[in-house]
């Protein structure tokens, strides 16, 4: 299983690098709505400050459906899908490559997004520990619940609109999550933040091994 996840990832990384969509697209997309953010919220810096952490997961959680998106879609043509089932990769690899390279876009983004949100919103992270665990519990969770509901949606004619609507319900918990362990990185308390490690952590257990049991059924389904 861990070998298959391995030649999976790297196949969806070494598509991403070398088409650059994530770089040209998703990344830009995520940028100008953090810019669009400043600009509807006005110059106060106290708003943009205390606003900042929904804001920058908002930002992550829609990237993470433009990166899942893209993930099946290079999947969706020439029967690339029947030959990874007729290909005897296990299917629960195949799950957790696509997650894994789907986790690593969104970590490169959050970089990105993290120096943005320093440079437009004058915030400073204190707690820096709690950010880097937040953020890796809820990009596993963003990551693993995308992959599963990207291969729910993948066999279906409507599954651009279709996948923001079953999936942005699902991840609204890590928004709010990753938002207040986030508030508490940026300016505490922080043991407020840490109280919602609780949420993140059980969350991406549960995504991760609904994920590896069910992966697949979805993929013979689909």
């Amino acid at each position: 299983m861990w070998r298959d996840a391995l030649l999976v990832a790297g196949k969806d990384i070494r598509i991403e690098l070398r088409s650059r969509v994530t770089l040209w697209q998703v990344v830009p997309v995520a940028v100008l709505s953090l810019v669009l953010y400043a600009f509807a919220l006005g110059p106060v810096r106290h708003t943009l400050a205390s606003a900042a952490p929904g804001l920058f997961w908002l930002a992550v959680l829609f990237s993470t459906v433009l990166a899942t998106q893209r993930s099946f879609a290079i999947e969706a043509g020439e029967g690339t899908r029947d030959g990874l089932r007729a290909s005897g990769i296990d299917p629960a690899g195949v799950f957790l490559g696509k997650a894994a390279a789907i986790a690593a876009e969104l970590a490169v983004l959050q970089v990105v997004l993290w120096a943005s949100m320093t440079v437009l919103f004058g915030v400073h992270v204190h707690a820096v520990w709690l950010a880097l665990v937040a953020s890796l519990l809820a990009t596993i969770g963003l990551a693993c619940a995308g992959t599963l509901y990207g291969a729910l949606s993948a066999g279906l004619r409507v599954r651009e609109t279709l996948l923001p609507l079953l999936v942005l319900p699902i991840l609204a918990p890590v928004l709010l999550a990753a938002s207040r362990a986030w508030a508490g990185a940026l300016a505490g308390p922080v043991a407020d933040g840490v109280s919602w490690l609780r949420v993140l952590g059980p969350f991406a257990l549960t995504y991760l091994v609904v994920g590896i049991v069910l992966y697949g059924p979805l993929l013979e389904a689909g």
